[in-house]
C-alpha cells in the first residue's frame, strides 16, 4: 500500500514540475551570422631581409671577406639615418662546398673544394621615400644578396581597432535582412566571438640590381577582422 501511495505522489510531482523542464529544454530561437569589415591604409614602414655571401678556398677567408662588407653596409645604413635599434642580424653562417669524387668504388666520398660564408641583415626603414636610395646605397656598400621586402604599418593593432565595430555592425546588417525575410524580429544580442583580422603586406622577391636607386612603389595595404555574433530571436506578444 505504501509503494502505491508513492507511486502516485511521484507521478503528481513530475505533472506539476514537467513543463517547466520542458520549456528549458527547448530549443532557443536565435539567428547566428558572421560579420566581416575590410579597410586598407598607406604603409608606414618597410621590412628589408639583405645580406652578404661570399666564396673562398678557406673558411675563415670567406667570412672575413662577408664580414668587412657586412661592416661597410651597416656603416652606409647609419649614415642613411637609419635607428640601430631597426637594425637586426638574423643569420652568420659558413658551410662547405664539396664535389663528388671520381673514385669508381661507389663511396659516397666528397671532397671540400671551397666555403661559403653569409650574414644576413633585417633593416626597417621607417621614412618610404628614403627606401629606393637606401637599396641602392646598401648595394654599392657591398650587399649582394636580398632575400624579401615587406611593407607594413607601425601599429597594426590600431587599425583593427578601426574596423572591428565595422564587423560588429556588419553581422547585425545582416542579422536584420535574415530576420525579416523570416517575418520575425530581434531580440537583444546574445554572444558576439572576436575572430580576430588578418592582412598588411606579404614578402616581395626583389632581385638585384647595381643600377641608379630603385623605384619602389608602396601601394596600400589591405586589413580585414571577422566576427561571429548570435541574436535572439523576439517572441510575439501573447506567445508562451
Amino acid at each position: 500500500m505504501k509503494s502505491n501511495r508513492f507511486l502516485v505522489s511521484a507521478l503528481m510531482f513530475a505533472l506539476s514540475v514537467g513543463p517547466g523542464w520542458a520549456a528549458d529544454l527547448s530549443p532557443q530561437r536565435q539567428i547566428a551570422v558572421t560579420g566581416e569589415a575590410h579597410i586598407q591604409v598607406a604603409p608606414s614602414l618597410a621590412l628589408i631581409s639583405l645580406g652578404v655571401t661570399d666564396e673562398a678556398d678557406q673558411a675563415v677567408d670567406a667570412m672575413r671577406t662577408v664580414s668587412k662588407s657586412m661592416v661597410a653596409v651597416i656603416d652606409r645604413l647609419h649614415q642613411a639615418g637609419l635607428d640601430p635599434d631597426d637594425m637586426q642580424t638574423q643569420q652568420i653562417s659558413v658551410s662547405p662546398n664539396r664535389r663528388q669524387s671520381g673514385s669508381l668504388s661507389g663511396s659516397d666520398d666528397r671532397n671540400i673544394t671551397s666555403f661559403t660564408a653569409s650574414n644576413s641583415l633585417e633593416i626597417r626603414v621607417r621614412d618610404l621615400d628614403q627606401l629606393g636610395d637606401i637599396l641602392d646605397q646598401v648595394l654599392q656598400a657591398g650587399a649582394n644578396e636580398f632575400r624579401g621586402l615587406i611593407f607594413g604599418v607601425a601599429d597594426p593593432a590600431a587599425v583593427q581597432d578601426q574596423i572591428r565595430g565595422s564587423a560588429v555592425r556588419d553581422a547585425i546588417r545582416k542579422a536584420e535582412q535574415l530576420a525579416a525575410a523570416a517575418g520575425v524580429s530581434l531580440g537583444p544580442v546574445m554572444s558576439i566571438t572576436d575572430h580576430g583580422g588578418g592582412g598588411g603586406g606579404r614578402p616581395m622577391a626583389m632581385e638585384m640590381t647595381r643600377s641608379v636607386a630603385m623605384p619602389v612603389e608602396a601601394g596600400q595595404l589591405r586589413f580585414s577582422h571577422n566576427v561571429s555574433v548570435v541574436i535572439a530571436i523576439s517572441s510575439p506578444e501573447g506567445a508562451e
